[in-house]
């Protein structure tokens, strides 16, 4: 595949603009018939937006944070399960740049300058927690690797050509191996079966004595014994799909209304668009939409000053700071999904319209992680400064 390489920031966004026009298009008939984005997928791969944050040094535009998340809020006002699929990509884009050695990131860097794509092979099910990881890394006598495990909810690994792997090595520490797609032992089951978030195929990954050489083996555990914002940046990605979910659907609800219902007759107007009750809703929702996307560019920023001069101080502030933004997020999406069929009427539950596809998308991926731990995480650093705790999740 040959990709573009995007120069700067401002292209980034142009060409996140032009792309979410051009899925927006058909993404409701991929929902409804679970057609796989796999087309789509490669046009984002040729377009050169996977590769927006790799470092300078390496040949990338290395976008800010804030950029990066309107990226991604843009492709999730068009199409919420087409933005899920890479959230992964640059999470583990990140691991390399903040662990990977200077043969790994030249290896590596070079591949998603190429077009190519990570997936995420990293929750489990049936486990006591989320943090609680069993697949293994052994290692062999020459110093590689056996991977063996089960991996659920792997969102993009049917459609990568990398996977990344969160296993415990034998000594329990966190690491990330890196499998190329097709690799001996290494299974990718299209089995999703969620109401919402339809074609990211987030499905099962079976590794059964997988053989990974060392130099494709990274110690994460080392990122979070210090100032760390893998979590952070994760998260925020997550806050800005929840932000470009609710940003769509309310687009679609104004559009419906504007174009498709009828006036309450009580309400004495010509036009639907005129009710001064829909005026009045549309704009308690619109406040909650404008809310979420200010929360989400502070919280971006926060990330952009913390990479700038990482310290416990600006890590917590950022940490917080996505925080927030998620967790409003989260409660903006599903309200405006909701809400969609309240300011529309009865003929926007048909099925054959597929406006349900919003809220299933929304319900859907705000259950990534409970918004409820977070606010306790804010609360106690506005009561008592606790910093919040070094994980993935925040």
């Amino acid at each position: 595949m040959t990709a573009k390489v995007i120069a700067d920031d401002v292209e980034a966004l142009t060409v996140a603009r032009l792309l979410a026009d051009e899925f927006r298009a058909g993404a409701s008939e991929r929902d409804t018939e679970r057609r796989l984005p796999r087309e789509e997928l490669d046009r984002l791969s040729a377009s050169g937006l996977l590769a927006v944050t790799v470092p300078a040094e390496h040949g990338g535009a290395d976008v800010r944070q804030e950029t990066l998340a309107e990226i991604f809020r843009l492709l999730a006002s068009a199409d919420a399960s087409l933005a899920q699929i890479p959230q992964s990509h640059f999470v583990y884009v990140n691991v390399i740049r903040r662990q990977g050695t200077p043969e790994q990131r030249e290896f590596f860097f070079g591949e998603v300058l190429a077009g190519r794509r990570f997936g995420n092979a990293q929750s489990e099910a049936g486990t006591k927690h989320v943090q609680d990881i069993r697949t293994r890394l052994e290692t062999a006598p020459d110093g590689s690797y056996t991977l063996t495990g089960v991996k659920h909810y792997s969102t993009g690994a049917l459609f990568a050509d990398w996977i990344p792997v969160l296993a415990r090595a034998e000594d329990d520490n966190l690491h990330v191996a890196y499998v190329p797609q097709g690799a001996p032992g290494l299974t990718v089951i299209d089995d999703w079966d969620g109401m919402g978030q339809r074609t990211t195929a987030s499905g099962t990954v079976r590794l059964d004595g997988v053989h990974v050489p060392a130099d494709r083996v990274i110690p994460h555990h080392l990122t979070f014994q210090g100032p760390q914002l893998h979590g952070a940046a994760a998260q925020l990605l997550h806050a800005a799909i929840d932000a470009g979910i609710a940003g769509g659907a309310l687009a679609e609800a104004a559009e419906f209304v504007r174009t498709k219902s009828r006036p309450w007759f009580e309400s004495g107007v010509e036009t639907a668009a005129e009710d001064p009750l829909l005026i009045q809703r549309f704009g308690e929702l619109a406040v909650q939409v404008r809310a979420s996307d200010a929360l989400l560019r502070e919280a971006a920023r926060s990330v952009d000053a913390a990479r700038a001069d990482l310290t416990d101080d600006t890590a917590a502030e950022a940490s917080v700071a996505v925080a927030a933004a998620k967790a409003h997020a989260a409660q903006t999406a599903v309200e405006v999904a909701g809400a969609l069929f309240e300011v529309s009427g009865t003929r926007s539950a048909l099925n054959s319209l597929n406006l349900h596809r919003h809220w299933r998308d929304a319900r859907t991926h705000t259950l990534h992680d409970p918004a409820r731990w977070k606010i306790q995480h804010i609360g106690r650093y506005v009561l008592s400064g606790t910093r919040p705790p070094r994980h993935g999740l925040l």
